[in-house]
């Protein structure tokens, strides 16, 4: 089963701008090796000449910047809510956890590694035209266990002190009661929430192999992620996301205006 949970909405745009590069680039160069030096001085440069001149470096440019540097996304449903809901857009840092090339995905300069505690995107690992977004939860080599809603990593169990009530919206204005928890997962502090009751991913123990990931959602009782599909591989990773730049609340059709901008935590 395909997990939809915290689905990331993205069209396949690194491959889109690809494209674009290159075939701009090759007609641009054409006009320029081959039909410029035929054409006589006085005759005006073609209208496909002249668009693939001038919109080869914008295509370039956009190309970078989405591939190497930030990018935003909108993310639909709630599997880490609190802390993202669904209708926010998050941006991404694209290099936090190295350079990689666009469409290939092949990392040609190493940056940074994911840090525990870490939000980041990802494409999963039995679907790789399906973006993600959850925390990371386990490094390479850690042991897993999630029991009785318990979190351990390498014996040690993760503080988790409780912070009242809230409502999980599922859609469609239905709402679940959840029990709000701070956790204090190295040196992140965020908040889960927590389903009294429900027996789901109760009796996870594993050991995170080398070059891969487990990732969960901070809505611990409604998230698909490694608990449910299994690890994430390092060539998988896409960036950390690091802000909140816009907020739509699908059920009341508003802007959450206090969410504009927020860090994401």
């Amino acid at each position: 089963m395909v997990d939809m949970s915290n689905l990331v909405i993205a069209f396949d745009v690194p491959s889109i701008l690809t494209a674009l590069v290159l075939i701009s680039g090759s007609i641009a160069l054409l006009d320029i090796w081959v039909f410029s030096k035929k054409r006589p001085k006085d005759k005006k440069m073609p209208i496909w000449a002249e668009y693939a001149r001038s919109f080869f470096p914008i295509f370039l440019l956009v190309l970078c910047i989405r591939s190497f540097l930030i990018q935003n996304y909108q993310v639909p449903t709630g599997s880490l809510a609190p802390t993202i809901l669904p209708g926010d857009f998050i941006v991404v840092k694209e290099y936090s956890y190295g350079l990689r090339l666009p469409v290939l995905n092949t990392k040609i300069f190493k940056i940074g590694e994911p840090q525990r505690g870490d939000i980041a995107l990802f494409r999963h690992p039995n679907n790789l035209k399906m973006l993600l977004v959850k925390r990371v939860i386990g490094l390479p080599g850690d042991h897993i266990v999630y029991r009785n809603k318990v979190l351990k990593i390498n014996n040690d169990i993760i503080e988790q002190m409780p912070f009242g009530m809230a409502l999980d919206i599922e859609g469609n204005g239905f709402a679940e009661p959840v029990q709000v928890k701070i956790e204090h997962l190295d040196q992140v502090v965020h908040k889960i929430f927590v389903r009294q009751g429900y027996k789901g991913w109760e009796n996870t123990d594993v050991v995170v192999p080398p070059g891969s990931y487990f990732m969960m959602g901070d809505n611990r009782d409604n998230s698909g992620d490694s608990r449910e599909w299994g690890f994430v591989p390092e060539a998988n990773l896409v960036g950390k996301a690091f802000r909140i730049t816009f907020s739509w609340d699908p059920e009341r059709k508003s802007i959450r205006f206090d969410r504009v901008w927020e860090k994401i935590n």
